[in-house]
C-alpha cells in the first residue's frame, strides 16, 4: 500500500476500498474487507483544504498522526462512545486520513460475533465506523500503529480490487459542513455499507465555509 503516499483523498479512498485489514488483540485475530471509506483533507492552505476535517485547524496531540507519513492508523472516539479508524495518506506535513466506513469479516467471525452480540446478521458486524471499532477491538492504544509494515498488530493488505463498475460515491456521513463533497466510496455489491444519513444542519446564524464540490476523480487543487 505504499501508494498512499502522495496520494489525493479520492485516490487514497479508492486504493483503500477492498483491501483487507486485520487487528491482533488478545483474544484473537480479526480480518476486515474494507467496503465503505470515507475521505478527509487538510488545513486551509493545503492542497484539499477541508472543513470538515480534524486536522483543519491545524496539527494537535489528538490529529498529529494525521500530518505524519501516509499508511498509519488515526483512532480518535466518536461521541465519547465508540472508537473509530482512519489510515493516514498523502505526504508528511500535509494532512490526511481516510475513515474505515464499513467492512465484511472475512477472518476471525466467531471472535467478531462476540464482541458485537447486538448484530442481528453478520453483515451487520461492521456496518458503520463505530462498529468497525468494535468488531476490530481497535482502542486508543493503537493511534499511530503503521500498518502498511507487517510488524504492528494492526496490518493492511491488499485484497482483490473491487471493480470500477461495482465503485459508487456520494456524500460524506454525520459532518456538518462539506459533507456534500463526494469523497465517500462503497462497494455496491455489499450488504455491510453503512446506511446513509445526512447530518443535521447547523443552528442559524453559525458561520461555515462555502465550497463548490468537485466531480467524483476531478479533484482540483482548491475545492
Amino acid at each position: 500500500m505504499e501508494r498512499l503516499a502522495g496520494a489525493t483523498p479520492l485516490q487514497a479512498a479508492r486504493r483503500l476500498l477492498g483491501s483487507l485489514l486485520e487487528v491482533e488483540a488478545a483474544d484473537g485475530v480479526v480480518r476486515m474487507r474494507i467496503v465503505e471509506v470515507e475521505a478527509y483533507g487538510g488545513t486551509p492552505d493545503s492542497r484539499f483544504p477541508d472543513p470538515a476535517s480534524h486536522g483543519y485547524r491545524g496539527p494537535t496531540d489528538r490529529n498529529r498522526v494525521m500530518f505524519g507519513s501516509a499508511g498509519h492508523l488515526y483512532v480518535y472516539r466518536s461521541y465519547g462512545i465508540h472508537w473509530c479508524a482512519n489510515i493516514s495518506y498523502g505526504q508528511a506535513g500535509q494532512c490526511g486520513g481516510v475513515l474505515m466506513r464499513a467492512g465484511e469479516i472475512v477472518g476471525g467471525l466467531d471472535i467478531a460475533r462476540l464482541r458485537r452480540l447486538t448484530a442481528r446478521a453478520d453483515h451487520q458486524l461492521a456496518c458503520g465506523p463505530g462498529n468497525v471499532g468494535s468488531a476490530l477491538a481497535i482502542s486508543r492504544e493503537l493511534n499511530g500503529s503503521a500498518v502498511c509494515t507487517g510488524e504492528s498488530p494492526v496490518r493492511l493488505f491488499r485484497g482483490p480490487r473491487v471493480p470500477a463498475a461495482a465503485v459508487e460515491n456520494g456524500p460524506r456521513v454525520g459532518v456538518s459542513t462539506a459533507q456534500d463533497r463526494p469523497w465517500r466510496l462503497w462497494d455496491g455489491r455489499s450488504l455491510a455499507v453503512s446506511k446513509y444519513r445526512r447530518a443535521e444542519p447547523l443552528p442559524s446564524g453559525t458561520r461555515t465555509l462555502r465550497l463548490s464540490v468537485p466531480a467524483a476523480g476531478t479533484e482540483g487543487s482548491t475545492p
